[in-house]
């Protein structure tokens, strides 16, 4: 394991970036199939 500084900085951000890397792709797929939350219909349509 490195404890040097320039060793503890390297492993903090590369797993801040898998984190973040993660979670973007997570999100980012999360509502491409899903219908819209609200349906807006104007007073002609009903």
């Amino acid at each position: 394991m490195l404890k040097t500084p320039v060793g503890l900085v390297t492993i903090g951000l590369t797993v801040a970036i898998l984190l973040a890397a993660s979670l973007l792709i997570v999100t980012g797929t999360r509502g491409e199939d899903g219908a819209p939350a609200v349906r807006v219909m104007s007073r002609t349509t009903k």
